[in-house]
């Protein structure tokens, strides 16, 4: 495991306050996103991924242009989304777009292919939200073509074919790297292994280690379909400070906010103090504390699942810009090491 480690960070482009508690516009989160995707190839980081929403509180609609943004002021670091809405998008247009940021990073790009887990995409582009699954289904299954190589052949009912038809611009060298995120579903565990393509799992609540079930399907699928191991990742929502108290009580309001707005609008019940901290603590999803404490987190997930990449999205509702770029800090240059030592001590 300690020579495949990846170590990276996802954002969704969380509007952010300033020091005065107003929230920024939009455009300004997003150039601050380049700054912290700078910041963490600096730190040596290994991935930096970004999320598609449409939304007033998430300002990344467009993965593709923020991440060339970023493959123009930065040199080593993987790009990819977190994840790109494939069920309403066009997968030529999508593959184009990252076959193009990769020309433009020398390789740098990949993209994590998903449902999303909000809905705003199906009214806005003009999609039929009872067609959830079979709309990423026929789409993933016309990516994975693409994929492949050479003119496509293609035909399904939520898109029109494709007849020996070729691709532009194609990967420069090897294959474009997807992966297929999954937030809890057995079936996406299964259709991702079905096509051979690496796994992604969303943690945001509860013990990471009850996720182990959905690990061993995926690689049963693979073995079954006669596919190889392919690498296993983890998206997780976490922030580092100097302490764990004072991570806890940067990160809490900003928190609590945005899981009441997110809460409300799917009747969940509003969260609690308790509820963070149980979170926060050694059983929880969050990876909040000091160095130390996150990266003995990191590294418990990391050995529970047999994973192969590990990425925090730092970026936690209007936790502002400033704390985020320290949080950045930290985790790259203290709590990357430690996860690394421990992992290949392991």
């Amino acid at each position: 495991m300690g020579n495949t480690l990846e170590l990276g960070l996802d954002t969704f482009g969380d509007v952010t306050a300033d020091g005065e508690g107003r929230l920024l516009p939009q455009a300004a989160v997003l150039r601050h996103v380049v700054d912290e995707a700078v910041l963490a190839d600096e730190l040596g980081l290994d991935a930096f991924g970004v999320g598609e929403h449409h939304r007033p509180d998430f300002a990344i609609s467009a993965p593709e242009v923020v991440l060339a943004a970023i493959a123009t002021r930065t040199s080593r670091i993987r790009l990819g989304s977190a994840v790109t809405v494939l069920s309403t998008d066009d997968p030529v247009r999508v593959f184009q777009r990252f076959s193009t940021l990769d020309a433009i990073s020398n390789g740098r790009a990949e993209v994590i292919l998903g449902r999303g887990s909000f809905t705003e995409s199906y009214p806005l582009f003009g999609f039929d939200l009872s067609r959830y699954d079979e709309l990423f289904e026929e789409r993933l299954d016309l990516f994975v073509k693409i994929l492949e190589g050479g003119p496509v052949t293609w035909s399904g009912r939520t898109r029109s074919g494709l007849m020996d038809q070729a691709v532009h611009p194609p990967i420069e060298h090897g294959r474009l790297r997807t992966w297929v995120g999954v937030g809890g579903s057995p079936q996406s565990v299964v259709r991702a292994a079905r096509h051979g393509l690496p796994l992604t799992l969303a943690i945001i609540g509860g013990n990471p280690a009850r996720f182990r079930p959905y690990v061993d399907l995926y690689l049963e699928s693979l073995e079954r379909s006669g596919k190889p191991v392919q690498p296993i990742a983890v998206h997780s929502p976490g922030h580092v400070a100097e302490t764990d108290e004072k991570a806890r009580e940067e990160l809490w309001p900003h928190y609590a906010a945005m899981m009441t707005r997110i809460g409300g609008e799917r009747g969940w019940p509003p969260v609690t103090r308790d509820h963070f901290e149980r979170e926060a603590g050694p059983h929880g999803a969050l990876s909040v504390g000091s160095p130390e404490t996150v990266a003995a987190k990191i590294v418990r997930t990391i050995e529970a699942l047999g994973l192969s990449r590990f990425n925090l999205k730092y970026s936690n509702g209007t936790l502002p810009h400033e704390a985020l770029m320290k949080s950045i800090e930290l985790f790259g240059a203290r709590v990357a090491p430690l996860v690394r030592k421990a992992t290949e001590s392991a």
